[in-house]
């Protein structure tokens, strides 16, 4: 029975944060919206008012073009920097064997040469 109660507590949990972060990408797409509405008029004579779904449209090319959160990034930099000097030796060495020698940047044995340029 204990199980059972597990997964009942666990399908609420999964369903709250879900309805979490559905209520908060709706709020973040209203204040671009409001934030558009209220200040590109203002600046450019031919911005137009935007409505929801334009600026959730907006949101979503702004995420395409600028990559947004950047979270993964700083997580690899975080277990980079928590690695000792013999793990991230070791780290390149694995890096460099699995790239080869092209991987390393100013070795002039790994470009390739053409004799006829």
């Amino acid at each position: 029975m204990k199980t059972h109660s597990k997964r009942r507590h666990g399908a609420a949990r999964i369903l709250l944060k879900a309805i979490v972060w559905i209520a908060l990408l709706a709020a973040v797409v209203w204040l671009v919206m409001v934030l558009w509405n209220w200040l590109m008029p203002a600046l450019f004579d031919g911005a137009k008012v935007i409505g929801y779904w334009h600026a959730l449209a907006l949101l979503a090319l702004c995420k395409i073009l600028f990559g947004g959160g950047g979270h993964g990034r700083w997580k690899h930099h975080r277990r980079w920097e928590r690695m000792s000097a013999e793990e991230r030796a070791a780290f390149k060495e694995h890096v460099r064997g699995h790239w080869g020698r092209r991987a390393r940047r100013g070795d002039a044995e790994a470009r390739p040469t053409n004799p006829d340029l």
